[in-house]
């Protein structure tokens, strides 16, 4: 018996850069969104894990990551510590400033939610050739530098 990954798909007449790209994030979102709810979180609050998987933003910082407000970064990391999945400390730098960390339970829950992401998306790309994945991926990389860059966002991870 075959599934329907064992065949290559219909190639479709392109949709259009804004269609094709509003259908991919769907899919994208879509994986997210499936994986968080299995995992009691919400998209946000997984987004929110995966930043302090990387760094030690304060309060501010993770407001620009996530494009949130100031309440809604205080609700957000207040669900995620009653949880136990991050830690808030005053900054050494600002005072009047918090850092926020991951904790143990919180870096295991989101590695788990990271490598079955991971293994949902290689399956949608499953129909690329190597060199169209690479290059997927290189573009899709510039795309969102340049939004961060705008942003005032540093993608790079804290050296550790």
């Amino acid at each position: 018996m075959t599934s329907p990954r064992d065949t290559a798909p219909p190639v479709a007449e392109d949709l259009g850069l804004v269609d094709a790209l509003a259908q991919l994030s769907f899919l994208v979102q879509n994986a997210l969104a499936e994986l968080a709810g299995e995992h009691d979180l919400s998209v946000t609050q997984t987004r929110l894990l995966g930043i302090l998987r990387d760094r030690e933003p304060t309060m501010n910082e993770l407001g620009r990551h996530l494009g949130l407000d100031k309440s809604s970064i205080t609700g957000l990391v207040d669900r995620a510590q009653r949880r136990g999945l991050v830690t808030r400390t005053p900054s050494t730098v600002d005072r009047r400033s918090f850092q926020v960390s991951i904790t143990d339970t919180g870096r295991q829950l989101v590695e788990q939610v990271a490598a079955q992401f991971a293994e949902r998306i290689e399956r949608c790309v499953e129909p690329l050739p190597g060199a169209d994945r690479k290059r997927l991926s290189r573009m899709a990389t510039r795309i969102v530098t340049a939004d961060a860059l705008d942003r005032g966002i540093d993608l790079r991870t804290d050296p550790r």
